[in-house]
């Protein structure tokens, strides 16, 4: 079995590891109300998707 011949170090640890990070999800905006939220979703705030209303909010309920 093979055994490294010296300890491996911080830094050149480190370097390998950069592309192992996290990246940030896609974020759209609504085209009605201007909220963002991630694509291919309906919208939380005004209940739109696609320029179709398919969710009933509190907020319209209440108007």
């Amino acid at each position: 079995m093979a055994v490294p011949f010296r300890r491996t170090s911080k830094t050149k640890k480190r370097m390998r590891r950069t592309h192992l990070k996290k990246s940030v999800g896609a974020l759209t905006t609504c085209p009605k109300c201007g909220a963002t939220l991630r694509p291919h979703r309906a919208c939380t705030k005004c209940g739109y998707y696609n320029g179709k209303e398919v969710i009933a909010t509190k907020e319209k309920e209440e108007n």
